[in-house]
């Protein structure tokens, strides 16, 4: 283990602006080895009746719970420490592609919510301790997909892309849509929000924010079926850049963070993983491997010894309607790194979430927590990979 955490120290070299790293960021990566050659199948939750599309994750009084929602139009809610499910809403009236626990009500009303998309074209808001509704917005005039809250502002807002190929972005404090992003040609599946930025210290000080609505210099990425990645300035509507490469439609985007944050991830239909620079607006790396469509791609909290590059990568994953997940180098489009192949019951991996789950501190150097991931399927189920601790399950 002290051989690892030397390793942390050396530079990471894969471009420049990324070659030194940041002493605070380093708690916050893993040894990628220990999770591959450790990790097990912790839990499985069983419950919805279709494809499972999206999952998420949030803490609330030392409680852990994932939300998914799926192809049976319902919306669920699971405790991860009592292995159950804890609620259910099934008000749409059609698929549910995007579930997100609310920033917004959190921070400002310590409420837990939830925020649904569906085909339906609405989207909603769930109070999980009262069960009820609370919000539902509508303006789209097709199936709203992908969902995003905003970084800034405590979350106050809202992204959505959909199949009347915009982008909205909403305030979800009155309940108003502000602004609509027009340009893709077809169905916008995804969508991303810019992570916040590191000189902003207090993204919930207005004060200290410029712009209508206080995301100056905030972006929001989108990905459609007319095989485009998008990136939108999110104060003024402005379509920035247009990525070009996928020959298909794309599935996933997301932004990288930290020493990545200039990065943009995405997986499509192509059957390939493609990573793109925002500085250059090009296209800078493609993962190939994948059987079928790519349906989540995901920035692990994982690290890697590069040998070709004397140092440190980034570790990415993949999901895939192949039932498999894949890991990749970040620094290498070489083979993936591992691979985990879903139960025959699963039939595809189409959503992906990784959990830092907590556990009881043993002693003064012990993090407290080990990092687990959690997937959905296509026939319904949500799997819980990680190394196995009692302190957990």
């Amino acid at each position: 283990m002290q051989h690892w955490i030397r390793i942390l120290n050396i530079k990471l070299g894969w471009i420049q602006d990324f070659s030194k790293i940041i002493v605070k960021y380093i708690t916050n990566f893993f040894i990628f080895e220990l999770f591959y050659s450790s990790s097990k199948l912790l839990n499985t939750f069983t419950g919805h009746r279709d494809c499972v599309n999206s999952i998420d994750y949030s803490t609330s009084n030392n409680n852990q719970f994932i939300c998914s929602g799926s192809n049976d139009n319902k919306v669920y809610v699971w405790d991860i420490k009592d292995s159950k499910q804890v609620q259910s809403f099934n008000k749409h009236l059609s698929s549910v592609y995007c579930v997100k626990f609310s920033q917004y009500h959190d921070y400002n009303n310590s409420r837990s919510v939830i925020c649904s998309s569906s085909h339906d074209k609405t989207i909603r808001f769930w109070d999980t301790k009262n069960n009820q509704q609370l919000q539902i917005f509508n303006g789209h005039t097709g199936g709203v997909y992908g969902i995003e809250f905003s970084s800034f502002n405590g979350g106050r807002y809202l992204c959505s892309g959909s199949g009347d190929d915009t982008i909205r972005l909403w305030d979800i404090e009155i309940s108003k849509s502000l602004h609509v992003f027009n340009g893709h040609t077809h169905f916008v599946w995804c969508v991303d929000i810019s992570p916040l930025q590191g000189n902003n210290k207090n993204d919930n000080d207005k004060d200290n924010n410029i712009g209508i609505i206080g995301g100056n210099g905030y972006t929001i990425c989108s990905g459609s079926y007319d095989k485009t990645i998008r990136i939108w300035d999110i104060e003024t509507t402005k379509q920035l850049i247009i990525f070009n490469g996928h020959e298909d439609y794309v599935r996933s985007v997301k932004y990288g963070s930290n020493e990545l944050v200039n990065t943009i991830l995405s997986g499509s239909n192509d059957k390939s993983v493609r990573l793109c620079d925002i500085r250059s607006g090009q296209q800078i790396q493609v993962f190939n491997g994948h059987k079928y469509a790519v349906f989540a791609v995901e920035y692990s909290p994982f690290v890697v010894k590069n040998i070709e590059v004397c140092g440190n990568s980034y570790v990415i994953c993949s999901g895939s309607s192949d039932n498999t997940i894949r890991f990749w180098d970040i620094r290498s489009n070489k083979k993936e790194l591992h691979l985990i192949e879903g139960d025959n019951e699963d039939n595809g991996i189409y959503c992906l979430k990784f959990l830092q789950l907590k556990k009881n501190r043993k002693n003064n150097n012990d993090i407290g927590s080990c990092i687990n991931l959690c997937y959905g399927s296509r026939k319904g189920l949500i799997h819980i990979l990680g190394i196995i601790s009692k302190n957990i399950f």
